[in-house]
């Protein structure tokens, strides 16, 4: 392998133990030590034991201390003696290593960015089976170029590209994982109080302010689409659309912004330290959700039309001959409309995304505590942004109380969607829709909204 790839690759931590690794060993990313000990652990005599419940926390400090879980841990991983050493890897398995390097300098340039201390949080590393796949979505992603100002579906949403991310995303059971490191008994460093800059309140308005720039069109770029004289040609051909035609129009641009909220989801403060598990379930069940209160930026409400790419297309333009996706789309364009015209700050709507995602009664999570812990951090950030920025709407009602309304109407139009869905797929068996966005609208996945 050239020097210059063993020396990216070593600005990944050992996947094992978190210290400063050393290269592809057994096929994960890991430290001279950990190298060693699985090798050693490979002799037909070994049988260690764990003296505990077989949940030791293995990391840099403990590592020594408990052989059986630290080479639970190492085969949890993926580490094998069949598996490719370093210096003798394969073509693709460079390149998903150079993937990997690249999202985790992706990565810390985003905490960096966001957090003003460094302390506040901890980072995430990305495990071994933590890959970017590309080649999954070539198909239809296209590529994002630097001039693109955002895209849309025919349900009102918006997927945003900034110029800097140029990678796709898979949100397979290996997307988002946890295993890294080790549930803690705090889901959020208890050192961000303490060491924080300012009001807890503060870090976290900043950092989730940040999040949502980095995952969104500029403002301004929106407000300047508004302005145009609207597109009759392009306006038309939305129109004439067929159904099918519409469906994969649709499913295509939704994947591309679905990209961008998992983005955003990997930038609230403790959301990677949930379970591997809940932080699927609460995308999957979710993401739907912020798509609407992204929308709600892309509404010119005085014509009841939305940014879809580069053309505006009023509402109108989204209906086909069947009813249920009729009263889908009004649904959709209803409740997106009813927060736009609370004329939220930037910040207001990036609180929101966040409350709306970790909101704690979803069926089927784990770590019940540990979400209500990160949704109450920032139900106590909206609230202070929103008493200091908007006065009661009508009497003691305030617009934390309309906004929270609202939640239930997303699951709703959540339910209406997989239920058109359905239907849709019943009429069109052969239809191929973008990977995500099967994996993420699955019909199987229906019970989880319910």
């Amino acid at each position: 392998m050239p020097s210059t790839i063993r020396a990216q690759i070593e600005i990944i931590p050992c996947k094992v133990c978190g210290d400063k690794s050393s290269g592809v060993h057994y096929g994960v990313i890991t430290c001279e030590g950990c190298k060693g000990f699985f090798r050693r652990s490979q002799s037909s005599v070994v049988n260690y034991q764990c003296p505990r419940n077989k949940q030791c926390v293995v990391d840099r400090v403990n590592r020594n201390r408990c052989q059986y879980c630290r080479l639970q841990k190492c085969l949890k991983l993926g580490m094998s003696r069949d598996a490719v050493k370093f210096g003798r890897m394969s073509k693709k398995q460079r390149e998903k290593v150079e993937d990997e390097v690249r999202f985790h300098r992706a990565q810390m340039r985003a905490q960096s960015d966001a957090a003003p201390d460094s302390s506040v949080y901890d980072t995430q590393t990305p495990s071994s089976s933590d890959q970017l796949h590309h080649n999954n979505y070539n198909s239809y992603s296209g590529g994002y170029s630097s001039n693109e100002v955002g895209y849309g579906s025919p349900y009102g949403y918006s997927a945003s590209v900034t110029p800097q991310q140029t990678m796709q995303y898979d949100i397979s059971a290996d997307y988002v994982d946890s295993t890294t490191y080790e549930p803690r008994s705090t889901i959020i460093d208890p050192e961000f109080i303490s060491h924080a800059d300012g009001d807890i309140n503060d870090v976290l308005i900043k950092t989730l302010a940040e999040a949502h720039a980095n995952t969104n069109t500029k403002l301004e770029a929106v407000h300047d689409m508004f302005r145009k004289q609207p597109d009759v040609s392009r306006i038309l051909y939305y129109k004439n659309l067929g159904q099918e035609e519409l469906w994969l129009d649709c499913a295509e641009k939704l994947t591309q912004m679905i990209q961008n909220i998992i983005e955003f989801a990997k930038l609230i403060p403790g959301f990677m330290r949930l379970s591997q598990d809940d932080q699927i379930l609460l995308l999957k069940t979710g993401s739907f959700e912020l798509a609407i209160v992204r929308m709600s930026r892309l509404l010119d409400l005085s014509q009841n039309a939305v940014l879809y790419g580069d053309v505006m297309l009023p509402q109108e333009a989204f209906y086909t001959s069947d009813s249920e996706e009729m009263r889908l789309v009004s649904r959709i364009f209803q409740t997106a409309k009813s927060i736009a015209e609370l004329k939220l700050t930037e910040t207001e709507l990036a609180l929101y995304q966040s409350l709306v995602l970790l909101w704690p009664e979803r069926n089927g999570v784990r770590g019940n505590t540990e979400i209500q812990r990160l949704f109450n951090l920032s139900m106590n950030a909206i609230r202070q942004e929103l008493e200091t920025n908007h006065a009661p709407l009508k009497g003691d009602v305030t617009v934390l109380d309309t906004l929270l309304n609202n939640i239930p109407n997303f699951r709703d139009i959540s339910i209406l969607h997989m239920e058109a869905l359905s239907k849709f797929k019943q009429q069109h068996p052969n239809v191929v829709f973008p990977a995500l966005y099967k994996e993420l609208f699955s019909i199987d996945s229906q019970q989880d909204l319910t």
